[in-house]
């Protein structure tokens, strides 16, 4: 199987404000790219090169002789959870299901967000914040890299990227105001409930 950079759902310029055409063209069109090409080179040859994404990911997570398929092939998944949690003028009113799930889970919209901008905030260096499924309960979480909740068996429905690539166009250093605009502005929440169990 050769993985291919999947096509966006809106034009480059279509996140702009919030997420410029420069970023964008950088970080779809070179960043993903590359970790494509790097995942079919590395599999070519391999027992993993007829698996799925999934498979391959929960099959490396834990080899350290893999970690460059591990890692290619996370970001690959990441990525294009990434791109479909995203939609321009996103954020606003989320689907009735999924509004209902996170307040009972969490308490209260408001206080979703500022775990799932915490998370984000509080990552050391590069990786992601989630919310994710783990045994029926929407949860807030992290991970480092190029991780993600599968490797834990849970079920990741929302992802933000915190690579710096992702956001120093735009944002420069303030990570938090990037955060805090993806998940107000940019989350294409009916995609996210789509996801839901």
């Amino acid at each position: 199987m050769t993985f291919e950079l999947p096509k966006l759902d809106y034009q480059n310029d279509a996140l702009a404000p919030i997420m410029s055409q420069e970023t964008l063209d950088l970080h779809h069109g070179k960043h993903h790219q590359t970790y494509v090409t790097n995942l079919n080179n590395l599999l070519k040859d391999t027992d993993l090169a007829g698996a799925s994404l999934e498979e391959i990911i929960k099959k490396t997570a834990k080899d350290n002789s893999k970690a460059g398929i591990f890692n290619n092939a996370g970001q690959h998944w990441n990525h294009i959870l990434f791109w479909k949690c995203m939609k321009p003028k996103g954020g606003g009113v989320m689907p009735s299901e999924l509004e209902k799930r996170i307040v009972a889970d969490f308490g209260s919209i408001d206080k979703f967000k500022e775990d799932f901008i915490q998370a984000g905030v509080t990552q050391f260096g590069s990786g992601w914040a989630w919310l994710a499924i783990d045994n029926g309960k929407l949860i807030v979480t992290k991970s480092a890299n190029a991780s993600n909740p599968l490797v834990q068996n849970m079920k990741p429905i929302l992802g933000c990227d915190v690579w710096e690539h992702s956001y120093y166009v735009d944002y420069r250093n303030r990570r938090p105001d990037y955060l805090k605009a993806f998940i107000n502005d940019l989350v294409n929440w009916e995609y996210v409930a789509s996801l839901l169990d």
